[in-house]
């Protein structure tokens, strides 16, 4: 239209265009690096939602926004599809190998049972892998992610906390809360493979008995 003798300005209110869009360029994109950093966490965590993948980030020293997180998570198309049977995370697995010293490694479960009247009890045990000693046996009506870090901080006030925790993959042990407490304490969380509780034997020899 500019070619053919009209003005800018006129060309554009007949295309019904504004000037800041003719005159757009595509900016460098920024997001690159941090973009390939939560596609390789999510192939590594492949059942991790952006909630997941942001504390991941957060806990390796970046300063990021949840927000900015959240969009290139969902740009990516990444989202966790929804399945009737859940899955936990994959997680670096490790052999089960004795510990050659107390308060090294813990290994933990939960117990349940039943009151005469028919209410459920769900007991944590808590066994040392080198010396087998059980470290706690902590009976409640329910303990979930939060109330299980503060009994560990107790059990760490009176005796110090191990390196390792050995655990199976219960979402009390596998969620935000442990997770966050586990980095904050400088704790290695260990989970066995699902459906295999021979690699955390310790704590089933303990409790079958």
């Amino acid at each position: 239209m500019v070619q053919r003798g009209l003005s800018e300005r006129h060309a554009l209110r007949i295309a019904d265009m504004s000037a800041s869009a003719l005159r757009y360029e595509l900016r460098p994109d920024k997001n690159g690096a941090l973009r390939d950093r939560i596609i390789g966490l999510v192939h590594r965590h492949r059942r991790y939602g952006s909630g997941m993948i942001y504390l991941k980030l957060r806990q390796a020293g970046l300063q990021i926004n949840h927000k900015r997180v959240e969009r290139l998570y969902a740009q990516c198309g990444l989202q966790v599809k929804r399945r009737k049977r859940k899955k936990v995370p994959v997680s670096d697995r490790q052999p089960l190998i004795r510990s050659d010293a107390a308060n090294q490694v813990w290994s933990t479960d939960f117990v349940f049972d039943r009151t005469a009247e028919g209410r459920a009890i769900k007991c944590l045990t808590i066994v040392d892998d080198a010396t087998h000693e059980s470290i706690a046996v902590v009976a409640e009506r329910a303990i979930g992610g939060y109330p299980l870090t503060r009994m560990l901080d107790r059990l760490g006030f009176k005796r110090g906390l191990p390196k390792i925790i050995r655990t199976d993959n219960g979402t009390e042990f596998c969620g935000r809360a442990m997770l966050t407490w586990a980095h904050r304490r400088g704790v290695q969380l260990r989970q066995i493979e699902p459906g295999k509780p021979n690699q955390n034997a310790y704590i089933e020899s303990f409790n079958g008995r």
